[in-house]
């Protein structure tokens, strides 16, 4: 099952902020967008891997 989930994305200074809508929880701040993006990937796979269990 391929499920597609929303990244919000915010830049605020130097600072790039983002959650993932559907998942509570789900949050990061990075320096960069690409690093962000990263970053709430791997948080979210985190949290279903956790949610699973």
């Amino acid at each position: 099952m391929n499920t597609e989930y929303t990244a919000v994305l915010k830049q605020d200074g130097d600072w790039w902020i983002g959650w993932i809508q559907e998942v509570p929880g789900v949050n990061c701040q990075e320096r960069s967008k690409s690093r962000l993006l990263a970053s709430l990937r791997e948080v979210l796979a985190e949290a279903l891997e956790f949610n699973r269990k």
